[in-house]
């Protein structure tokens, strides 16, 4: 499955319009006799300050020579939030160029990298690519996501997790969340990166397989997931509530640092004591230093 980014734009800003009604939008309605569900193109084309040929050549995903001022217009137009609009951007961006589709050089996690990773003995942290690959972790993040390393395939991922393992749902305790989480920032990274060969694959594997991952596809939400609350069903030690924290690694574009604690004093903190009491132990020390990194 390739990313068409025209269809890409015309199904985004098609989404977008219908959830809008005119009411929401500050819009006044004559009669009662509309086909559609949310806004019109040519109410769009009136909130966004445009022509209605205009945004319609837009919506149909010709978007060369769009302005800033006119994709500003259109977030505004069509109550875009800060993830929402920086897709936006993303897919215009995208549509003024012509790269092929291709495979990215493997994408390997420094050295010092690794080292912070594994200083941080108290709390689970990883290495994420676009895409939701685990390239690395400490060892109480191999630990906290040992389901992801059942299966054979590295290195792990959390979108296929998610929606191709039977474990999942009971290990992400709001599953429904998650799911829409990382589909969303699935969608978000396609926005930012449509030539890309191997999210194309992971997309058409997902949708080939899963149903549950074709429907929330087809929704075309998108979403930032830089901080949150996880709740978590771990085999070992029972149930934690976990606050993430994601950073970008400034020198490896594309890796973000995702790091796990929980409250002081909570039961989720005597849990996450005892995952580390327990991944210390032998046997799994040599499952956390036989896992790939990369």
């Amino acid at each position: 499955m390739s990313v068409d980014t025209r269809s890409e734009i015309r199904e985004f800003l098609t989404s977008r319009r219908a959830r809008i009604t005119p009411a929401q939008a500050g819009l006044r309605v004559y009669g009662d006799n509309r086909r559609v569900p949310g806004l019109r193109r040519e109410e769009v084309a009136l909130l966004a300050g445009v022509s209605v040929d205009y945004y319609t050549r837009l919506e149909r995903g010709n978007m060369n020579g769009v302005s800033e001022s006119v994709l500003e217009a259109l977030a505004r137009a069509l109550q875009l939030d800060e993830a929402e609009r920086a897709h936006l951007f993303d897919l215009a961006r995208a549509a003024h160029t012509t790269t092929p589709a291709r495979r990215p050089t493997r994408q390997r996690v420094r050295p010092n990298v690794q080292r912070i990773l594994d200083a941080l003995t108290g709390a689970p942290a990883y290495v994420r690519n676009g895409r939701g690959d685990i390239l690395a972790a400490n060892r109480l993040g191999y630990a906290l996501f040992s389901e992801m390393y059942v299966g054979p395939t590295r290195p792990a991922n959390t979108a296929r997790f998610v929606f191709l393992d039977a474990r999942a749902p009971n290990f992400f305790v709001d599953w429904e969340r998650v799911a829409n989480d990382v589909v969303a920032a699935l969608r978000s990274e396609a926005g930012r990166d449509p030539y890309d060969r191997s999210l194309s694959d992971l997309v058409g594997e997902l949708s080939t397989q899963s149903e549950t991952f074709r429907t929330r596809w087809a929704a075309h939400n998108v979403r930032f997931h830089d901080t949150g609350v996880k709740r978590i069903h771990h085999p070992v030690v029972g149930d934690l509530i976990l606050t993430y924290e994601t950073m970008e690694l400034s020198v490896d574009a594309g890796l973000t640092v995702a790091v796990y604690t929980a409250e002081p004093g909570s039961r989720s903190e005597e849990a996450l004591n005892l995952l580390a009491s327990w991944a210390a132990t032998p046997d799994q020390a040599e499952t956390a230093h036989t896992t790939d990194r990369f």
